[in-house]
């Protein structure tokens, strides 16, 4: 990480942090000070983003309602499969719990980034000690993507939007094991809720 300077914050991001098992221990030995932030979004819908990103680069690769499963008929989920593996937050949290406080982690819905992406980077902003400088002026709606855009990214009078890798359209999964992965979720939902003191409402 680069020298940071009094009144400076360096931010670094990787998608693998949360989920990879040495990453407390490593980053709490550089800095026990540093804030985390994670973005959360509902597990299985989690899941099939990240089968859909697979298939767009493997479009040879097992359905998702295979990989699902170890064994369809008794319905036991492969939880060795990232995908299914990486929505179970509890988990991964009690990991990063052994090593930081509770107050020096964020946990921001994506849901909310998409449907009011203002008011979710206020608690960002809040939580790094920054001024909100960050407000509903700053964005517009992209129907095409579905995802919400900055009007002038910083240093460029253009709008920037999320690349073409994000919005992707999904593919329709059987709705008998999209209720199957619900179920399996909701135990290590609610556990997270209660964790994090935060309500997502992936259960609905």
């Amino acid at each position: 990480m680069p020298k940071t300077l009094e009144g400076q914050i360096t931010m670094e991001k990787t998608p693998s942090y949360f989920v990879t098992r040495e990453a407390p221990a490593r980053i709490s030995a550089m800095s026990r000070d540093t804030k985390l932030i994670v973005v959360v979004r509902d597990p299985v819908t989690r899941a099939i983003s990240d089968y859909t990103q697979t298939l767009s680069k493997k479009p040879d690769i097992p359905s998702f309602e295979s990989l699902t499963f170890k064994n369809r008929t008794t319905g036991l989920i492969d939880t060795s499969w990232s995908a299914i593996q990486i929505g179970i937050y509890a988990k991964h949290l009690d990991n990063w719990l052994q090593y930081f406080p509770m107050d020096q982690i964020l946990f921001v819905s994506g849901e909310r980034l998409i449907s009011d992406p203002a008011g979710e980077l206020g608690r960002v902003q809040d939580f790094l000690g920054l001024k909100r400088i960050i407000t509903d002026k700053h964005f517009y709606f992209n129907q095409t993507k579905g995802f919400p855009c900055l009007k002038k990214a910083e240093g460029s009078s253009k709008p920037h939007c999320l690349g073409k890798t994000k919005g992707r359209t999904h593919p329709n999964i059987d709705p008998e094991v999209v209720q199957r992965l619900r179920d399996f979720y909701r135990p290590f939902n609610m556990k997270f809720y209660q964790m994090t003191g935060r309500f997502f409402g992936w259960d609905d």
